[in-house]
């Protein structure tokens, strides 16, 4: 299956992303080989769904491009598709406030964060398979507390078996809260806004990527079904920013 994204607002640098892009993960040729069959992590139920109004204080549409990109079918992990050409982004600025860590006390996660770039064909790198316990923010992506939604990525499991970082992801429900240590010693806090999961052949990449007029955060793993060595759906988790405060 192919992952992209196309970045826009560079002021900002707000982030929209093919649908195949909803993982983030596919460049390391999948987020599990064939190990999901001995686990059933907790899916989100549709009580948990954002609202269908969608994303709490998203742009208007005249703020987001109209040439977003077209889903892309999803393909077997092991014979990902060749992603369409994306814009490459400019180098990402340096925020004065990266994010280190992640804590979601509700599912026992507390980790620290690599960052994460894109690989020479444009698809986004991804945490290590080997170590499924390690998340990763993705640098184009607007640091958290900044204006826009950041993008935080996990595995569900990995090649040694054992379970991700997000797998249990669908276990949160709305308001449930998010923390994320960022380098000059402050703390993010996100409130849960909802918990959709997605076919990837149906992704809403708007609503998941498109602008926001206040700091957002997704976190974001594969669900549902595993068949061919490949996950059909993703779980997003939407957040929006409720306090900053020292570490």
């Amino acid at each position: 299956m192919s992952w992209l994204t196309r970045l826009f607002g560079s002021g900002r640098r707000r982030l929209l992303a093919s649908a195949a892009a909803v993982l983030l993960l596919a460049s390391a040729g999948g987020l599990a080989l064939g190990f999901a069959a001995q686990h059933h992590p907790p899916q989100p139920p549709a009580s948990a769904a954002l609202p269908a109004a969608g994303v709490p204080n998203a742009a208007s549409a005249g703020t987001t491009p109209s040439t977003s990109p077209a889903p892309a079918s999803p393909s077997p992990a092991a014979t990902p598709a060749t992603p369409a050409a994306p814009t490459k982004p400019a180098a990402p600025a340096t925020p004065t406030a990266a994010p280190t860590a992640i804590s979601i006390p509700e599912i026992g996660v507390h980790h620290t964060l690599i960052q994460l770039g894109q690989n020479s064909d444009g698809t986004i790198q991804t945490p290590p398979l080997t170590d499924p316990s390690i998340p990763g923010w993705y640098r184009y992506s607007p640091a958290p507390g900044q204006v826009g939604p950041s993008v935080i990525v996990g595995h569900i499991d990995g090649t040694t078996g054992a379970k991700g970082v997000f797998y249990n992801l669908g276990a949160l429900r709305p308001g449930d809260t998010v923390d994320v240590s960022r380098s000059d010693d402050t703390v993010a806090v996100f409130r849960i806004d909802g918990i959709n999961k997605y076919a990837k052949s149906a992704f809403p990449t708007a609503t998941v990527y498109g602008n926001t007029t206040n700091p957002q955060l997704r976190l974001i793993t594969c669900a549902g079904p595993f068949q061919n060595q490949h996950y059909l759906d993703d779980i997003v988790v939407y957040a929006s920013l409720t306090a900053i405060h020292p570490a």
